[in-house]
């Protein structure tokens, strides 16, 4: 069975200086919190503090395998604002087994910062979260 992923949801563009939407793992680092379904072969991924325009026409993902690896590319459509911000994102991925896999996320306004890759072993965990610090904006406002 091929991979297959999409984004379910998101949070609205969360404001450095809003109670709003509360930045869980605060503003200078990216986390993925997963949770892997075993009886359903799914795994359900949350990517907190994923940078993105202000105002995009829509979020959305492609999955694909390469050898272990299951790459996750996140996109927007349109970038209809002069500004970034973060975002939190719910991907659901079809016809992951239970195995050792890399997990790589490919962000649009990473830059050079340290990329989302990680090891999971599905067979012995199912749960699980992994972060990275950015010091860049969006993520780290020098606004503030």
């Amino acid at each position: 069975m091929a991979l297959s992923g999409k984004v379910i949801s998101h949070s609205e563009c969360k404001n450095f200086g809003s109670n709003s939407t509360r930045l869980t793992s605060g503003s200078s680092s990216s986390c993925v919190d997963y949770r892997f379904d075993a009886a359903a072969k799914k795994l359900f991924i949350k990517h907190i503090n994923a940078g993105f325009n202000c105002c995009p026409d829509s979020l959305y993902c492609a999955v694909k395998m390469s050898n272990d690896t299951i790459i996750i590319k996140e996109f927007e459509s349109k970038s209809l604002c002069k500004c970034n911000c973060l975002y939190d994102l719910d991907i659901g991925i079809e016809g992951v087994r239970p195995q050792k896999y890399v997990i790589k996320f490919i962000e649009p306004y990473c830059g050079d910062q340290e990329q989302i890759v990680f090891g999971v072993d599905f067979s012995s965990q199912t749960e699980g979260s992994y972060c990275v610090k950015r010091n860049h904006y969006p993520w780290h406002d020098a606004r503030l």
